[in-house]
């Protein structure tokens, strides 16, 4: 999943951002309201941890934001205050979970975890294309009956092409989505990416699923090249 944190607290939000990406999910961290209603605005986010104490617009004033921009990426708020009436307040600006400082991870896991479920009865959390199937809840991948095994860099890949079926993708979106970079290492990196996990999907009998598109980037399609 892609989550964005948003925390002012440095130490916090490094602690969010590394047990998260150790979970296998691409993080990224806005440090005030306006960045993070930025990067709303410019990504599609799994999940938004939002702490409710940040600088230049609050956790409160975002999620109110977002709702009524018709941004219905599940919200967990994060708070150092446990009263009912501040619990009260995070729901109704569109929260859909609070957590209190301090929380141990685990906790945090579990929140997370529930929040997927239960938005996967809108937003179906497996993803099918031809005879593949992408589990992004236990992110597990199988072709036919057979499970492939991936790296993490190589599941985010596959997952952003399975949301992207049949339309071809730019080397800078992948850049972006999937590397979190905002520039060209011009490198043969995201080649080597591509025929890795090609070469996976291939071995249990799905071939030539991902395709290269000369000159434009690379495509999730049926039948030949």
């Amino acid at each position: 999943m892609r989550i964005l944190v948003v925390e002012d607290d440095s130490q916090t939000a490094r602690f969010l951002k590394q047990g998260l990406e150790e979970e296998g999910h691409a993080v990224d961290v806005a440090t005030d309201g306006e960045e993070g209603s930025h990067l709303c605005h410019i990504y599609s986010y799994d999940l938004i941890l939002l702490d409710v104490q940040i600088p230049k617009r609050t956790g409160l004033e975002l999620s109110a934001d977002l709702r009524r921009e018709g941004i219905d990426t599940p919200i967990l708020m994060l708070t150092g205050r446990h009263s009912t009436p501040d619990v009260v307040r995070g729901l109704n600006a569109g929260a859909d979970d609070y957590l209190t400082k301090p929380f141990d991870f685990d906790e945090l896991l579990a929140r997370v975890a529930a929040l997927t479920r239960r938005r996967s009865g809108s937003v179906s959390g497996v993803l099918h294309f031809g005879n593949l199937q992408v589990n992004r809840l236990n992110r597990q991948v199988r072709v036919g009956h057979r499970r492939v095994e991936l790296s993490p860099r190589e599941f985010r890949l596959l997952e952003h092409f399975m949301l992207h079926p049949e339309q071809v993708v730019t080397r800078v979106q992948l850049l972006q989505q999937v590397w979190d970079m905002s520039f060209d290492p011009e490198t043969n990196m995201i080649d080597a990416h591509i025929s890795n996990l090609r070469k996976k999907l291939e071995r249990y009998g799905d071939p030539r699923l991902l395709q290269t598109i000369r000159g434009a980037g690379y495509a999730l399609r049926l039948g030949d090249e």
